[in-house]
């Protein structure tokens, strides 16, 4: 364990918790049309920015540390930000840096997969998101290994595309799997055996997590390992036809396809085989992964259990060791608010629905199961509603709002964590309309908790883990300007912004005991000191600084 945090001798904090309330997605918009978030009801949220300190930070890019700052957050490295208090080179930096120093390609994990097939005379499998969105995947990196896979003789290769839709345009599909196809021709022209072997949605198939909705993973097991699926000659050919059938699905939502050879699967996933689930972040990675790896399976049947070479991009769990082969380490995270606030005593709790509740724990607390003290720390989930968000874009931010208020008037916590999923969830159906209800119902729940602060005598954070709500419809990038599809309709954007998000600070305590003004062009990292100001510790000295100017 840590140190403990030392206190701060001029002011002892509040008699009431800390509470840090995060709205996933939500951030202030460049634009006014698709603005979710402006259109949106929101007068408990508008009046607290209006009364109370407030500032914006930078939840994108380098602040939470992608590559560069074009490079969309999102809520794992956000709320590795937040928890951590400091900015780690995070998943895609890490796999491009591995790449380009060749260091991926010279380890054993690499050298077994390619081994296997080899010797084995067996098919490499890849599979993973596929797009270059760089929030689960990037295209690049699939690419990079396909051309090493071939110079180091690797004869047949199968690629099982899971469809983005979401972190990328909301029909964007054959923008990757045409050139990709094209990709493909060059080896092929020298021999190799190289195709797209099976795909579909990511909402649809294999990307669950939190254990939501196994149906969707046993539909990806089913498409990729069994050829069980609806036959097409081509992913062009599946996409085009689903989409011909309904004209408004996006790709997250396509359903399964398997590519087909005079009526045979062309790559199913057999014995002796080696699999590459390239995904390098963890959440959606976790589920396959476990149906690939554990003997006593039980959370549906597998009909078959492939005995394969398997590995992932990253470690997607360190405590649980998972996966068992991983190409890349992940970043070294410690120091973590969660572990000096158990160090010190401080009682605290973690709430949100199913949805985000690995993100106000594992991820928030750097990528680490478990807690750090079973007496001082809980962990609450709400379960989340098994349906289509668009169609309950209330989610359980009520249920969430209820239990938070209990805990404040218990008067049991110092700190409490909670994160309402609404505006990140709801925002990527890119139902405009549903996301507006989505926000309102935040709203809702932020004013009562608003009331139970001002009784407790306690402090309430309002911020965010990066933008999505805040720009929901396509523009122009040079004039601004909405872009309109074929029926005269806005087009829907579903993928995270680049956008600043709030924090604002309701202390109706307050006595002067630090300046009003905020400091400005901070990332959102700085809030782990701001928590830690708030509850009367000194934030320890390699943090990255609070938004706070003590008196």
């Amino acid at each position: 364990m840590v140190e403990p945090l030392k206190k701060n001798v001029k002011w002892m904090g509040r008699r009431g918790p800390v509470v840090l309330a995060i709205m996933d997605g939500v951030g202030y918009g460049a634009y006014k049309e698709g603005d979710a978030a402006l259109a949106a009801d929101m007068r408990h949220f508008r009046a607290l920015k209006a009364t109370c300190p407030a500032t914006t930070l930078r939840a994108h890019g380098t602040a939470v540390g992608l590559p560069s700052d074009d490079d969309m957050g999102n809520s794992e490295v956000g709320h590795n930000a937040i928890g951590c208090g400091r900015v780690f080179a995070q998943g895609a930096c890490l796999v491009n840096l591995s790449i380009k120093s060749g260091a991926m390609f010279q380890g054993q994990v690499w050298k077994g997969l390619v081994g296997n097939v080899l010797s084995n005379k067996s098919v490499l499998h890849f599979i993973g998101l596929f797009s270059d969105g760089n929030v689960h995947s990037h295209i690049d990196h699939l690419k990079a290994m396909l051309t090493q896979a071939w110079e180091e003789g690797a004869p047949r290769v199968r690629v099982h595309i899971l469809l983005d839709g979401r972190d990328v345009g909301s029909q964007s599909a054959l923008d990757y799997v045409l050139p990709f196809e094209a990709f493909l021709d060059r080896f092929r022209a020298q021999g190799a055996d190289y195709r797209i072997a099976s795909g579909g949605g990511r909402q649809y198939i294999t990307m669950d997590r939190y254990g939501a909705n196994w149906q969707l993973v046993k539909r990806g097991w089913d498409c990729h390992i069994r050829g069980v699926g609806r036959q097409f000659e081509s992913a062009e050919e599946a996409i085009l036809a689903y989409r011909k059938e309904n004209p408004g699905v996006i790709d997250q939502d396509i359903q399964e396809f398997v590519i087909v050879e005079d009526g045979k699967p062309i790559g199913t996933i057999e014995d002796g085989d080696s699999v590459v689930f390239y995904n390098f972040r963890g959440d959606r990675a976790i589920e396959i992964t476990a149906a690939f790896e554990q003997d006593n399976f039980d959370k549906f049947d597998r009909v078959r259990h492939p005995k394969v070479y398997y590995a992932g991009m990253m470690q997607y769990d360190g405590d649980l060791h998972v996966p068992k082969n991983f190409l890349v380490s992940p970043p070294a995270i410690d120091k973590t608010l969660g572990e000096y606030l158990a160090s010190t005593g401080v009682k605290s709790l973690a709430i949100s629905e199913t949805q985000k509740y690995g993100h106000v724990t594992y991820f928030f607390n750097g990528n680490r199961s478990g807690k750090f003290s079973e007496t001082l720390e809980d962990y609450v989930e709400i379960p989340s509603d098994r349906v289509p968000f668009e169609q309950r874009p209330w989610m359980k931010c009520a249920e969430i709002a209820d239990y938070v208020i209990g805990a404040v008037e218990s008067d049991k916590y110092r700190f409490i964590r909670l994160n309402f999923p609404n505006g990140d969830m709801v925002g990527h159906t890119g139902v405009f309309q549903a996301v507006v209800c989505g926000l309102e119902g935040i709203d809702i729940q932020l004013g009562r908790i608003k009331e139970a602060i001002e009784k407790a005598g306690g402090v309430l954070i309002v911020t965010a883990d990066h933008g999505n709500s805040d720009d929901m419809y396509e523009h122009d990038k040079k004039t601004g300007s909405v872009q309109y599809d074929a029926d005269g309709q806005p087009k829907a954007k579903t993928s995270h912004s680049l956008n600043p998000i709030p924090c604002v600070i309701y202390d109706p305590q307050y006595k002067g005991e630090y300046n009003k003004l905020l400091r400005e062009g901070l990332g959102i990292s700085s809030l782990a000191a701001t928590c830690i100001d708030l509850l009367g510790y000194v934030p320890p000295g390699d943090y990255d600084p609070s938004v706070l100017e003590m008196a």
